[in-house]
């Protein structure tokens, strides 16, 4: 096997099979191990969130950055009605965090493309603040039904 298509399909494998549904995600955050539910929002139209989706969430598997959270896509054309309430603001991309404290759920985004130190900054600090320093508004995520 060319190293061309090893690493085509070591890509195709990291973007099919480390994004979960956003039912499952949901799932997992909610009744799980407490991890932050964090969800990509775009479309395929949008050059920046195929940015995002082909490029730093794959590097974000590779380096274990993922491993922590709940991590599912959602897109705004083919999954609409979730997309609108997860969304705030227009603009895509959006990658939404929820986290459970003990006083419910907060919530925060990066909107628009980001670099991956960027994004792995914004995990690593819903994976390890302590809940008293969590300044989000208190949300609950979604509902998957």
């Amino acid at each position: 096997m060319s190293t061309f298509a090893l690493a085509a399909l070591l890509n195709f494998s990291l973007l099919t099979g480390g994004s979960a549904t956003y039912a499952d995600a949901y799932q997992q955050a909610t009744t799980g191990d407490g991890r932050p539910l964090v969800v990509l929002v775009g479309a395929d139209w949008c050059p920046a969130c195929q940015q995002m989706k082909q490029t730093i969430v794959p590097q974000l598997q590779q380096r274990g950055s993922l491993d922590k959270v709940a991590f599912a896509t959602v897109n705004t054309d083919r999954d609409s009605a979730i997309a609108s309430q997860l969304m705030e603001g227009g603009t895509i991309p959006q990658l939404v965090m929820f986290v459970k404290t003990d006083k419910g759920w907060t919530r925060r985004q990066l909107t628009g493309s980001q670099s991956l130190e960027g994004v792995e900054g914004f995990l690593a600090s819903g994976v390890r603040a302590p809940a008293s320093h969590l300044t989000s508004r208190e949300v609950r995520p979604v509902s998957a039904n």
